[in-house]
């Protein structure tokens, strides 16, 4: 017989004719008995009504004024899902309780009335939630919080959003005595230190991890054409197997089309209506950069069952909880194996259903990705997500936050950031150099006013000026993107927003693609992009900066799997059978790489010497070891490369022979000196600049400007590159600046993977061959480099001789 305060739960779940997962059950008790914990479930599982209905119960077992909870979650898109559902449950519960929305998206009309009378329950981002601790008398809104819930802590964690959430429950767990933090996330490699990360170290101690023990079924299904020789091995493959994806819409009640840009939604969509114009009302389009109303009105309809499909990217990752979807297809690689499981999770979004999520691989060599990722799949081999530390960025900010509202003692302060992860090696120097940049500027910034934002008054730290209180509430947040402007009809609605990089590039009578409409570009005025319908059906489609993702290490480590398990040929999945004539090609032209094997292509053509590596350890990864590679045969002989790479190698170009033999005997591969050789090759100071640009903005070095009347870009990045320059040249020791040098190491090189990786290679049999021709493995690395050097005429020539497979 469940105790009196989970009874009501229980009550409505019989009523439902529903029978509470052990996990429920087990987070319903902890709960309601005080612990902190993490609930770790699949998707669709019920994880929402294991912490919802706890919540509930407790706000009504224990009566109080004012905002009893807070749930946080990472987009806004999942707003919905989570009110929806409290709502239900308050109602099939016979609960009278009120349940709120607080994100960007959320009309003033509304937050002034929550600022008068706050609901029992907020729904809320991060950013949001430190908007309310920069109104004066906040800590009055939290002192009767229960409880607060971070949903899918997983995809916060390991950025500065993690960051920001991490020092919030630092504060709301000053403020409110019967808190307890709760979050939930999906399969992570390190579970251990997500948890800690979330619920600090005071507490961690009896903090209770929930585990799920539910086997989520999942089909993974790769499309494939045909003809397996007519497969190209780079390029555009996926809209060569559009009448695939139009047959599984077709077949399904609804579907989600997931790309990995912003870019290759708009170019889907458009392609879809083109082939198939009678799909025109009933497939639709959903990325970040469409406005509200278009993003709200396409999760009504989904939701609803209006829609077939929706082409759409990570922004429905997490999505609503589209009861309805019933299949996803994964357009090219996605570039990580938690990724593809969270997005095949949106379909069969309940308990018992069955996942199913259809890989379109956009060249041949994702094919051995489709293989790589359904076996992970079954090996539950998913990434670790590494907690970000040290960002003394989203520190400033939050304490200039905390200064604009009630102010702040500088003691109690330091041991509330020191109980997180992020700060948990903060030195008081280190804390008082923070307190010294935000009051006076630092020893560079000091004579200039505006940099004086913080004064200390009767032991606290205060910001008394109105107007550096306002720039500062327009400022909080740690998503910096390049200028974005609005694009929208002269007498119409506002269709979202393009990148000003893309739009510098327009002419008035142009016409683009955006928002699934072809676009004729009217005039440009104050950040506004006034727009028309064009009948043309060619136009351009905006690119946004920042949509690449990162390979991850498990996606590496499986690929190499796949390859050595072709090799020995054994119970080969279809996907490699598919590729054997092009592997064949391969293996007759080169080498297959295997276990411990790193293999070197070297050939000549009219273009120069040619040197491909095959790390297979993604992009960003390649494009350090190409740096550094370059860099230390220049050492032995003084020669100048063109570098390129992908996803699976890099390639070495140069008009001379390339001293490879001299390289390997200098150990090229060294981890010794690594960081000075790093910094030699990759113009890190120049890299550390553009970093400095985003910290500059969020610790609130260069303001952004007001709605309606923003800096542009090249202003922000000017300014910002003026003060990088004076820290450089007067404060080497400035955090913000160390934070640059920091984040392009740590971050963009990804320096303890990038060791890992030279430490392996450094250990394996180098395999060298001598091909007449390009391979099927180094030739998708060329056709990058030849796009931005031959027209597309020319270009499609030259591809046609090299991917003869008939040697």
């Amino acid at each position: 017989m469940p105790k009196a305060s989970i009874i009501r739960a229980s009550q409505w779940f019989s009523q439902k004719g529903w029978k509470p997962f052990p996990f429920q059950l087990e987070a319903w008790t902890c709960f309601r008995d005080g612990h902190d914990g993490m609930v770790n479930a699949p998707t669709g599982s019920g994880k929402t009504f294991s912490l919802m209905l706890p919540i509930l119960e407790a706000i009504h077992d224990q009566p109080a004024k004012g905002l009893r909870a807070i749930w946080i979650t990472p987009i806004r898109a999942l707003t919905k899902e989570i009110q929806g559902s409290a709502e239900k449950a308050i109602e099939g519960m016979g609960l009278t309780m009120t349940v709120g929305v607080r994100t960007g998206d959320t009309p003033s009309k509304i937050k002034q009335a929550q600022k008068r009378k706050m609901p029992d329950i907020l729904i809320t981002t991060p950013e949001s939630l430190h908007v309310l601790f920069s109104n004066k008398g906040y800590q009055g809104l939290f002192k009767s919080l229960l409880g607060i819930v971070v949903d899918e802590w997983h995809d916060l964690l390991g950025s500065k959003r993690g960051v920001q959430t991490e020092l919030a429950i630092s504060r709301l767990n000053s403020i409110a005595k019967d808190l307890r933090i709760w979050g939930i996330s999906a399969t992570i490699g390190n579970m251990s230190e997500a948890m800690r990360a979330l619920i600090g170290k005071e507490r961690i101690a009896k903090a209770k991890l929930i585990k799920a023990n539910i086997k989520k079924e999942l089909e993974v299904i790769t499309l494939m054409p045909e003809d397996s020789s007519n497969i190209p091995w780079a390029g555009h493959l996926g809209i060569q197997l559009i009448e695939k994806v139009v047959d599984i819409v077709r077949n399904h009640e609804s579907t989600l089309i997931f790309t990995n840009t912003r870019a290759q939604a708009e170019i889907w969509y458009h392609k879809i209506l083109d082939a198939y114009p009678e799909f025109a009302g009933i497939i639709a389009m959903h990325h970040s950069s469409i406005g509200k109303e278009l993003r709200f009105w396409v999760e009504d309809m989904l939701y609803n069952g209006q829609l077939k499909a929706v082409v759409c990217t990570s922004s429905l990752d997490l999505g609503v909880d589209f009861r309805p979807v019933e299949a996803i297809v994964q357009v090219g690689g996605p570039k990580g194996v938690a990724r593809f499981v969270q997005r095949a999770g949106r379909s069969g979004h309940q308990p018992g259903a069955k996942s199913k999520i259809y890989f379109l691989p956009t060249n041949a060599l994702e094919l051995i990705e489709a293989a790589a990722l359904r076996r992970a799949v079954e090996l539950n081999y998913l990434e670790d997500r590494i907690p970000a530390l040290r960002s003394f960025d989203v520190l400033v900010q939050y304490m200039v936050t905390l200064a604009v509202s009630d102010g702040f003692s500088r003691d109690q302060l330091y041991n509330e950031i020191k109980s997180t992860l992020a700060f948990e090696s903060i030195d008081k120097n280190e804390f008082s150099w923070c307190l010294q940049f935000i009051t006076t500027g630092g020893t560079s910034l000091s004579a200039y006013e505006e940099y004086n934002k913080v004064e200390f008054i009767q032991g606290l730290y205060r910001v008394t000026q109105k107007r550096v209180a306002r720039r500062h509430r327009l400022s909080i947040g740690t998503i910096v993107s390049d200028q974005m402007l609005m694009v929208r009809y002269h007498r119409g609605s506002k269709l979202g927003h393009v990148e000003e990089y893309f739009v510098s590039s327009l002419n008035i009578g142009d016409v683009f693609w955006f928002a699934g409409r072809a676009l004729e570009l009217v005039k440009i005025k104050d950040l506004v992009i006034t727009v028309k319908d064009s009948k043309q059906d060619k136009g351009r489609v905006p690119a946004w900066k920042g949509g690449r993702l990162n390979f991850s290490s498990k996606m590496s480590d499986m690929l190499r799997v796949m390859l050595d398990e072709f090799n020995s040929a054994k119970d080969l999945p279809l996907e490699m059978q598919t590729l054997e004539p092009i592997l064949g090609v391969q293996s007759r032209r080169s080498h297959i790489p295997g276990k411990g094997e790193l293999l070197i292509e070297q050939f000549q053509s009219r273009e120069g010497h040619h040197m491909f590596m095959f790390p297979f350890e993604g992009r960003l990864i390649h494009e350090g070891l190409a740096s550094l590679i370059a860099y230390r045969l220049s050492l032995i002989q003084p020669i100048t490369f063109s570098l390129a790479y992908n996803d699976y190698g890099f390639e070495l170009l140069s008009d001379q022979p390339i001293p490879l033999s001299e390289g390997l005997d200098n150990n090229i591969f060294t981890t010794d000196h690594l960081m000075d050789d790093l910094e030699a090759s990759i113009n890190s100071t120049e890299m550390a600049k553009r970093k400095f640009r985003d910290i500059a903005v969020i610790a609130g070095m260069v303001f952004t400007g007001f709605p309606g009347h923003f800096v542009k870009d090249k202003h922000l990045q000017s300014s910002s590159a003026l003060i990088f320059d004076v820290f450089k040249d007067y404060d080497s020791t400035n955090l913000l600046l160390r934070q640059a040098f920091n984040e392009v190491i740590e971050d963009q090189l990804e320096i303890v993977r990038f060791r890992e990786v030279l430490k392996r290679i450094n250990g394996e049999k180098w395999i060298m061959t001598y091909p007449i021709k390009p391979t099927p493995l180094s030739f998708p690395i060329m056709v990058d480099r030849l796009r931005e050097t031959v027209s597309s005429e020319s270009l499609e020539e030259k591809l046609k001789k090299m991917t003869v497979i008939n040697d």
